[in-house]
């Protein structure tokens, strides 16, 4: 039932739980089917999702019964009505070294072609040297003939995966799985082989990315297909008389018809020259047909689902959804392959490391190798983001080859950001800032931006989910006014989140740390036993790390043990108390106290990096002091995220103050920040006569002091 406007509903009481909630989204998941890697299904999924968790459902027995049938109904569709989907192969193809498993396997005509096109496109003399750095010489070979694809895991794939439709002129757009292993971490540059092709252009996000890597695909059409039209622009080798295959090559698109010849032979599109190959299928009416009736029963099902259970105003549900469409805006700007392409990583970044690992962590599970993937790659965690592997592995069971399971937590960033800022400051403040957040660069000059977020997380790094977990966990923790909730159950999901964050990115450890100490201390005082149990089961977790390090490696590392390199631990705490003797000595010329002031400095250019700003986050950071150690009129719950974040300036002034490491640290300081301006800057406008500034900017940002609570 869909409540609109302030319509008086006679319907039997609602409900707000969550778990209530998540039974509804399951029901979601169920009707639209796993895995979830196109837009036609995700952006429904999406849209119903937001109106689910913005209203309330019903407790009628009858409905939830109505919704389930209706959703068993789509679920099964497809085992009565589905054609039987094209077969599909897919690998890099890197023919360097003699008897590879590419000329042992594949037909013998259509290696030789691909070996020859290989040898045009990439003569010797292009060629890296072998043990330079970067070099794909040195790099893995297929040791199979076709690679996996996330897409085929849940499909019991005869080969990498299937499919109903092909339709691609960028290759980005068709997933293309292995273009992510982590063996294929090339640095190198056209015109030798390399990874792929960035158009700098800041208009060109919706085709930023090319793929370069020479590879080929094997299709094989069922019957279903027959009388199809296949248009491809490159070359496309079909079999012949005696299985011979013979390379058919179009300059530009052109068509062939599918006939019953070559229903179940192998049909291979190559791709060495970069950027050439394309590719549209024209399916059958009766194939077409059909895949529409089961969208139809998918879309029939969501709507079921939100008419029958979900009791929502449509105006609760507008800032969500404006919030959604602005961050996805911004993240096509940036990127548009990571809503629903799959692009290749830069090689030697973080990002290819933790998708390629998330694979083999998939495939290890594919082949029962239980412990294998739960080591996760390393004996000994090295990188600075443990988590993230984990989750990439089972974002390609859920999503398949997408980035969607990543791109869902970013369009839940803004409005958890929104949330959070909302339970310290007036609403429409609150609203203001999450606006300028989400859709503006402001965030360089201070506090961080979705931009930021929106950068890094399509370059496939931690650092933004580790920080949505934190927001996440930091909101749920503190509740909204009138005092924190007080269950079990919130107080383990909200120590879950930071636990979560943790794992992610233990960069972030002091203040997640400090958030759980001072709850903890808090529900302690008031004898609130349950929710003590609740944060205590909720952060568990966060042992895995050790635990992991002791088990596969031997060794007691409780994070990861790049923490103590010298590139990583650049500023030991005793060394600030030598560039203070230096100081004191004038000794300005002193190396401790010289390595001091850059690390000072490059603490406080901000998430921006700009040295400009450094007086505004000087400034920030003596706001945030006051507030923590004399600022008794404030909210505990602010003091206590700012002494959180006051721990983390001790982490990035002993740690490379990498800018991405501190997004989350300066955008709490500006929460900080905001409360204190919220408070003080119009009475002070007011004392000083600047009362027509205070009424512009009561307009601009519409000042009402939040309550404290």
């Amino acid at each position: 039932m869909i409540a609109l406007g302030n319509t008086p509903d006679a319907s039997p009481p609602v409900t707000r739980s969550a778990w209530w909630r998540l039974l509804a989204f399951a029901l979601l998941i169920v009707a639209v089917g796993l895995p979830i890697n196109r837009l036609s299904g995700y952006a429904p999924l999406l849209v119903v999702t937001v109106a689910v968790f913005c209203g309330a459902l019903t407790l009628r027995l009858r409905n939830w019964l109505a919704a389930a049938v209706v959703v068993a109904v789509a679920a099964c569709l497809p085992l009565l009505l589905a054609p039987t989907p094209i077969a599909e192969g897919e690998n890099v193809f890197l023919p360097v070294k003699p008897g590879n498993v590419f000329e042992r396997q594949l037909p013998p005509d259509v290696y030789r072609y691909m070996k020859s096109e290989f040898d045009r496109v990439y003569p010797p003399s292009v060629h890296c040297k072998p043990k330079s750095e970067g070099c794909w010489l040195d790099q893995k070979f297929p040791d199979r003939l076709y690679a996996l694809s996330g897409d085929g895991v849940l499909q019991n794939a005869e080969f990498s995966r299937s499919f109903t439709s092909i339709d691609f002129d960028n290759a980005v757009w068709l997933r293309l799985g292995f273009v992510n292993d982590a063996g294929y971490n090339w640095y190198t540059a056209g015109p030798d082989v390399h990874r792929a092709d960035r158009n700098t252009k800041i208009w060109m996000g919706l085709d930023r990315w090319r793929i370069a890597m020479p590879w080929f695909m094997m299709l094989r059409f069922p019957s279903d297909y027959a009388g199809s039209q296949l248009c491809w622009r490159g070359d496309v080798m079909w079999p012949g008389a005696e299985g011979r295959y013979t390379p058919v090559r179009h300059a530009d698109m052109a068509c062939r018809g599918i006939g019953q010849q070559d229903i179940g032979s192998q049909i291979f599109a190559v791709s060495i020259e970069p950027n050439v190959l394309a590719m549209k299928l024209d399916a059958p009416a009766s194939v077409d047909a059909k895949l529409i009736v089961m969208a139809a029963a998918r879309c029939l099902a969501l709507v079921a689902v939100l008419v029958l259970l979900v009791r929502v105003r449509l105006r609760d549900t507008a800032r969500p959804f404006i919030l959604i469409g602005l961050a996805l805006i911004v993240i096509a700007i940036s990127d548009a392959s990571f809503i629903g392409g799959w692009r290749p990583m830069d090689g030697g970044d973080d990002g290819l490391f933790y998708t390629g690992v998330g694979r083999e962590i998939l495939q290890h599970l594919i082949d029962g190798k239980v412990m294998t993937a739960l080591m996760g790659g390393e004996a000994v965690y090295y990188y600075g983001g443990p988590g993230l592997r984990y989750f990439r592995a089972l974002e390609m069971i859920v999503f398949g080859d997408t980035n969607l399971g990543y791109l869902s937590l970013m369009l839940l960033l803004p409005i958890v950001v929104l949330a959070l800022f909302k339970r310290f400051l007036s609403d429409a403040f609150a609203w203001r800032v999450a606006l300028i957040f989400t859709a503006t660069p402001a965030g360089a000059v201070f506090g961080s931006s979705f931009f930021h977020y929106a950068k890094w997380s399509s370059h496939g790094f931690a650092d933004p989910i580790a920080f949505i977990f934190l927001f996440w966990g930091a909101w749920v923790l503190i509740g909204p006014r009138g005092g924190a909730p007080r269950d079990m159950g919130s107080a383990a999901g909200a120590a879950l989140l930071l636990a979560l964050a943790i794992f992610m990115k233990p960069i972030v450890a002091p203040m997640p740390g400090i958030l759980l100490g001072g709850a903890g201390l808090a529900a302690l005082a008031s004898g609130q036993w349950r929710r003590v149990a609740g944060l205590c089961i909720g952060f568990l977790p966060v042992l895995v790390m050790p635990l992991h390090n002791w088990y596969f490696g031997n060794v007691f590392v409780l994070f990861s043990s790049n923490a103590q390199l010298p590139g990583t631990y650049v500023m030991a705490p005793w060394e600030y108390g030598a560039a203070f003797l230096e100081f004191i000595r004038l000794d300005w010329g002193g190396d401790y106290l010289a390595r001091a002031v850059i690390q000072i400095g490059a603490w406080l250019h901000g998430a921006g990096d700009l040295a400009a700003t450094i007086p505004l986050h000087a400034a920030a950071v003596v706001a945030v002091g006051y507030v923590v150690f004399r600022g008794r009129e404030y909210d505990p719950w602010l003091r206590l995220i700012g002494a959180a974040v006051m721990a983390e300036y001790v982490v990035d002034l002993i740690y490379a103050a990498t800018p991405r490491y501190y997004f989350g640290m300066w955008l709490l300081t500006a929460l900080v920040v905001c409360a204190v301006i919220e408070r003080h800057l119009p009475a002070w406008l007011e004392r000083n006569g600047w009362r027509r500034t205070n009424d512009v900017l009561d307009r601009i940002l519409c000042y009402r002091p939040a309550q404290v609570s």
